[in-house]
């Protein structure tokens, strides 16, 4: 019997030294994924946040640490990945505001479940300006202090000092944002009990880990693959006008040259870049594609069908297409205006200055005159026959028939009535029009 309860409790004990790495290993299975949101905040970041999501909720994540350093963005972009971050509810997300996160920055920031700040690290200064870098219009100014607002509200955290970072109005003198300054929170400010806009202040991220107590876990650093990176760069809204400008700019300059060259394949590759930025960003669909493909494929086709119905269709569509690319129609609109300008200019340029025609509607306008000058002649132009005297065959009404040298010719009087069988002189030759007029009898009798 007492061998039998050894043998069992060898057995136990065997078991246990093998399962005891799994235990130790599923212990360690604790993931932390650190996700970078550098430079600015602009559409082609949603697509990198939005991968990284995906991969860290797959993966089992529990914490998402958004590593923060940005001087802000644009609007747009900021609501997109707010409205990630807010639906991403099964993982915890910690911003770690790696020195500054202003503007947009701010606004995402405040989206965290959790904010952490370094000693130097400041969160504020987020008030909307317009292109020219002023103070926006009174319409997207209200938007924006409504997103600061329900973006404190998210996170618990007391409104007035989102909307102080946003509204210069709002007097916080002793936070060093008396009326007319935006509230920028430094590091300490922010941790204060009446803020409450950081839990604490970190030397490095290795400390917020022992804040978090996840030292032991697993960290996981996610960074911008190339195409993530080139989106980035082509959607961002100052690339956006000058790709389509190259494009308009190349493809009207191809028009006036012979053949296919350097400015056509400028001009596509420069169309190519828009869309795959676009499309790898998750801006542009399928449906996009297609239909600029269908505007191209119109254009091709006016070559082979008269009318130019086809090739408006075909613009119109490749605009369309241009337009359903972004999210935002009015900032894509004046985008396309800007390309269509440039490439007006771009053509009266080259027919003012350097004299160049359309080559490649050559082939499919009637470009020659036949004119005189070239050779053509569309009647016998009869000049001998001036200043010849004819006899009326018949009455001319002002036309009629006259007989001279024995051939009969079809005339025409200056206006007056001529009876039959009076003497006529030729005075003008006007291709077939041959004009006469009554001879005198003083004329008659030399």
């Amino acid at each position: 019997m007492s061998k039998m309860i050894r043998s069992v409790f060898l057995l136990i004990l065997f078991i246990g030294t093998i399962a005891l790495p799994f235990i130790h290993s599923d212990a360690a299975e604790t993931k932390v994924y650190r996700v970078p949101l550098h430079q600015e905040v602009e559409k082609g970041l949603h697509a990198f946040l939005q991968r990284s999501f995906k991969e860290a909720k797959a993966e089992g994540a529990e914490t998402i640490v958004l590593d923060i350093d940005t001087p802000g963005g644009f609007v747009d972009a900021a609501d997109q990945i707010a409205k990630l971050m807010e639906t991403t509810d099964d993982v915890k997300i910690v911003a770690f505001i790696n020195d500054r996160a202003l503007s947009a920055g701010a606004f995402l920031a405040l989206y965290a479940d959790e904010i952490y700040m370094t000693p130097n690290g400041s969160i504020g200064a987020a008030q909307v300006i317009d292109g020219s870098g002023n103070a926006a219009e009174t319409k997207a100014n209200s938007y924006w202090l409504a997103q600061m607002k329900n973006a404190a509200k998210h996170s618990d955290r007391d409104p007035q000092y989102a909307l102080a970072m946003a509204n210069p109005e709002i007097d916080l003198p002793d936070l060093r944002a008396q009326k007319g300054e935006l509230l920028t929170l430094t590091a300490d400010e922010a941790e204060q009990v009446q803020v409450g806009y950081s839990e604490g202040t970190v030397e490095s991220f290795d400390e917020l880990l022992k804040k978090l107590d996840l030292e032991d876990a697993q960290v996981i650093s996610t960074t911008e693959t190339f195409t993530e990176k080139m989106a980035r760069f082509i959607t961002n809204p100052v690339v956006v006008p000058i790709l389509l400008s190259v494009a308009s700019l190349g493809l009207i300059v191809e028009l006036y040259s012979p053949g296919f060259g350097v400015p056509g394949s400028m001009g596509l590759t420069a169309l190519f870049l828009f869309f795959y930025g676009h499309t790898v960003a998750g801006l542009a669909g399928y449906e996009t594609l297609l239909l600029f493909l269908l505007g191209v494929a119109l254009i091709i086709a006016e070559f082979f069908v008269a009318g130019g119905i086809a090739g408006i269709f075909g613009i119109l569509a490749i605009i369309g297409s241009i337009l359903l690319a972004g999210t935002n129609l009015a900032f894509m609109a004046i985008s396309v205006l800007i390309a269509i300008a440039v490439a007006c200019i771009g053509a009266v340029v080259i027919m003012k200055f350097f004299g160049k025609k359309l080559h490649l509607l050559n082939k499919i306008i009637l470009m020659d005159t036949m004119d005189t000058e070239s050779g053509y002649v569309s009647n016998k132009n009869r000049n001998e026959l001036l200043q010849k005297v004819a006899t009326t065959i018949t009455p001319l009404y002002p036309s009629g028939v006259a007989e001279l040298d024995g051939e009969r010719i079809d005339v025409v009087s200056e206006g007056r009535y001529i009876e039959s069988g009076k003497k006529v002189v030729v005075v003008a030759v006007e291709g077939f029009r041959i004009v006469v007029r009554e001879m005198k009898e003083e004329e008659q009798g030399l």
